[in-house]
């Protein structure tokens, strides 16, 4: 682990830092990877190199906020509910699948994406995923009833990484993914057909929601 990632980590509630947080907040920029280790009713474990959060501390986790619920011998627990088992990817890992992580932000810390609240909208499938020069397409088919949501040029997360959306249509958009994000994150083990978590961007929720009352 590098040391700009350690003083990020640092900041963000890892190695031991304690601090209360009140509100969770990301911003859909990948941290570190962990790896699937241990599944219980309603607790996943994560073997994560080098990073030993705080209990109590946020972690997005494939874009899904969690808690982490206890920390013990280089690995890492997150108490999962019924809820969030039902509404994202995470009641299907599978033992040694590798997902992403970003602890959350701290006071100051710059927006390298865009703002996510580790709040899943709804899931979605890999329909594409081609090499495109340096780059690697990805095509992602999702629920119509979330197409208000999703522009050109807009923003999405995707397994919690900040891409941006273009092709969109009401039931598909696609990304071009750049070699570090591919070489850092779990896309390198992805395949068509896979099930992703997907968070639209919360300026477009709040305005439908304001545009329906």
């Amino acid at each position: 682990m590098s040391k700009e990632v350690r003083k990020r980590l640092w900041s963000r509630g890892g190695l031991k830092y304690t601090a209360h947080r009140v509100h969770s907040m990301f911003t859909g920029i990948v941290q570190l990877l962990g790896t699937l280790s241990r599944r219980e009713p309603c607790r996943i474990w994560l073997a994560v190199d080098g990073y030993v959060p705080a209990e109590g501390a946020s972690v997005a986790v494939n874009g899904a906020c969690l808690t982490v619920a206890a920390v013990a011998k280089g690995m890492v627990g997150f108490d999962v509910s019924e809820e969030t088992l039902q509404r994202t990817t995470l009641a299907t890992l599978r033992l040694g699948q590798r997902v992403n992580l970003e602890p959350a932000l701290a006071v100051g810390e710059a927006l390298g994406g865009h703002l996510v609240l580790g709040h899943v909208d709804a899931v979605g499938k890999v329909a594409l995923l081609t090499r495109r020069g340096a780059d690697v397409l990805l095509g992602i088919s999702y629920p119509e009833a979330f197409a208000e949501l999703l522009t050109d040029k807009g923003a999405v997360a995707v397994d919690g990484m900040s891409l941006t959306p273009f092709a969109v249509t009401g039931s598909s958009f696609r990304c071009a993914v750049l070699p570090y994000t591919w070489e850092h994150t779990n896309l390198m083990e992805r395949h068509v057909g896979d099930l992703v978590n997907l968070e639209f961007d919360v300026l477009a929720k709040y305005v439908r929601t304001w545009r329906e009352r």
